[in-house]
């Protein structure tokens, strides 16, 4: 069974995508960190997914340790390049799949280390499954906030060793990994945030105990929030406390609270970035990207 937090994600996602086709029957399937795509993505809409070329970068896949296990990871970089501020790209519930390695690569392209981790590697791999209820559920459920949190801080670690600045480090995040990028602005060492159609509120549990708009007041960085106002399980009301929330803190005297905004694409369902899904509406996306690069610059990041 879904837990209610999870259940909303999982009905804000398109008809259609629960199939329970086995990944051998899949024709873009995943064989590396950052290629293909898992099974409970499909069907791909080929004809806009977008492949950033790697000409004139760095890429690939490294594993960092954080107690004692490996945490695989895809990175992108420019070539012969040091000192380079660092945007943390975090997953969709699909894991580190070909959309997620692209965008490490859109940044890498704008000057960025951009830093994958696949956060779900402890508890299975996301390719391998055709559900994504069943990925939910036995994967995406049972990973932890703290272990999540403890792992974003090695692969800041290993990028601070690896050409990045770890004076200038953003984050950026995509459904699942948007209610991440609010956790890590108020946990870790980013100078900004960007979440995209991150879920904002929810019950508390042993793995979840603290959702964002209970955070607000403990935000280190500004955060800009990007959401769909035709997302079907990340409903306005909750943007609305959000903000609240914000409002409340910056009041307290929390600067980074104060400084975090909201853009909502009025007629933009969730998931409007995913570029290799119907969802993707190609203005918003370009908009937001274009926001993010201004957003971290204006933060200081680049």
């Amino acid at each position: 069974m879904l837990n209610s937090d999870l259940a909303t994600e999982f009905n804000s996602l398109l008809p259609g995508q629960t199939t329970s086709e086995g990944p051998s029957r899949r024709t873009a399937l995943k064989t590396a960190l950052g290629v293909g795509y898992a099974a409970a993505a499909m069907p791909i809409v080929a004809q806009t997914a977008i492949n950033t070329p790697s000409d004139g970068l760095n890429v690939g896949e490294v594993n960092f340790e954080v107690n004692g296990f490996k945490v695989p990871m895809y990175f992108a970089a420019p070539a012969g390049k040091k000192n380079l501020p660092v945007v943390l790209v975090i997953q969709e519930i699909f894991g580190v799949h070909a959309h997620i390695a692209d965008v490490c690569r859109r940044f890498a392209k704008a000057g960025y280390l951009a830093i994958a981790p696949e956060l779900y590697a402890r508890q299975g791999d996301p390719s391998q499954y055709g559900e994504i209820s069943k990925l939910m559920s036995e994967v995406v459920a049972k990973v932890p906030d703290a272990q999540v949190m403890a792992d974003l801080d090695g692969a800041v670690q290993w990028a601070g060793a690896h050409g990045g600045n770890l004076a200038k480090v953003a984050i950026t995040g995509f459904c699942w990994g948007g209610r991440i990028t609010w956790l890590y602005a108020a946990h870790g060492p980013v100078k900004a945030g960007v979440a995209w159609y991150g879920r904002l509120v929810g019950a508390a549990s042993p793995l979840t105990p603290k959702h964002p708009v209970e955070l607000a007041g403990q935000l280190k960085a500004p955060v800009l929030g990007l959401y769909g106002g035709e997302d079907g399980g990340i409903p306005l009301t909750t943007v609305n406390q959000m903000k609240e929330a914000l409002v409340e803190a910056g009041v307290k005297g929390n600067k980074a609270a104060k400084g975090s905004e909201f853009v909502v694409y009025r007629d933009a369902p969730h998931a409007f970035n995913a570029d290799y899904r119907a969802s993707y509406r190609k203005d918003a996306a370009e908009d937001g990207f274009k926001r993010a690069l201004a957003w971290f610059k204006s933060n200081g990041v680049m």
